[in-house]
């Protein structure tokens, strides 16, 4: 990844498969609009200063610390997996398809035997996460063989292993796959990731901070809106007192004495059931409007 006319670049390390739709689409929403051809590795971007490349998730941390890469985004999980050594500077809670961490977990097959860690001697495991997991039992004193999985792990067992580790979201390819979980090895949330060198960079080092604020802002908004009315001064308290806001609602003057404006910002999913609330208190004119960022 060379320099594009000698100009200041920062490198990124973006992570290729299941993280990939979300992070382009919250660095979208953070102002950097990353577009990539199905062949190419290399997306586009609408920053100059800005040179990405898709990698795996796994390798993104090593890359990262060699200086490949200035940033990175990855899981905690390939951090801590890799030992790699670099600077997290912003924990960004999202994932393939939520806002939640995911969390890798120990499971086997509903009829198994095992029921606890200590069941587990002597027995085969596989999973991607082989340093992690061998550490998770040397820490309980366990003994077992740990086998590096090249994927479809959770139909290995109990036909090829007894217990397999492998990463959830929702927990919903466990049940489709007949297991339960014995324990949880790690939660593990995004991560922005610095090259410690590349932190001592005056440049790079405000390009990252404003970088981090912005992807954080994104992940703020993220179901979340704003809503706008007009509100009696009469009705002004009976109004914030339903009103389940970040903080205190902006209220402005409005060209009639006897009224209001009164701005808030609310989870999404409430505002179906608060919007019947607030025209009852008397509420008017209401306006929700989606948000890109919010910036605390």
């Amino acid at each position: 990844m060379n320099k594009k006319n000698n100009k200041r670049i920062l490198r990124m390390g973006l992570p290729k498969g299941s993280l990939q739709e979300a992070t382009f689409r919250f660095l979208a929403k953070a102002g950097f609009t990353f577009s990539i051809n199905t062949r190419s590795y290399f997306p586009s971007v609408d920053d100059d200063e800005l040179q990405g490349l898709l990698i795996r998730a796994q390798e993104i941390a090593k890359y990262v610390e060699d200086g490949v890469f200035d940033i990175g985004l990855t899981g905690k999980d390939w951090i801590l997996e890799t030992g790699a050594d670099v600077l997290e500077i912003a924990d960004l809670l999202y994932a393939k398809q939520s806002l939640r961490p995911i969390s890798w977990v120990l499971a086997v097959p509903n009829n198994s035997p095992i029921q606890n860690m200590k069941d587990l001697e002597g027995k085969r495991i596989a999973t991607e996460v082989v340093n992690l997991t061998k550490k998770f039992l040397s820490e309980r004193k366990v003994k077992a063989d740990v086998e590096f999985s090249w994927g479809a792990t959770e139909v290995k067992a109990p036909i090829l292993v007894d217990a397999i580790v492998e990463a959830t979201e929702t927990g919903s390819s466990l049940k489709a796959n007949n297991l339960r979980i014995v324990e949880t090895i790690l939660v593990s949330t995004t991560r922005l990731i610095v090259n410690k060198t590349a932190w001592k960079d005056p440049w790079k080092r405000e390009k990252i901070e404003n970088l981090a604020m912005l992807l954080k802002g994104a992940i703020q908004a993220e179901g979340r809106v704003g809503l706008k009315m007009n509100v009696a001064n009469k009705d002004v308290e009976k109004v914030v007192q339903i009103l389940p806001a970040m903080q205190n609602p902006t209220i402005s003057p409005l060209h009639n004495p006897n009224w209001v404006a009164l701005e808030i910002i609310v989870e999404e999913k409430t505002v179906r059931e608060l919007i019947p609330r607030l025209i009852r208190e008397g509420a008017k004119d209401i306006i929700e409007y989606p948000l890109n960022k919010v910036i605390s």
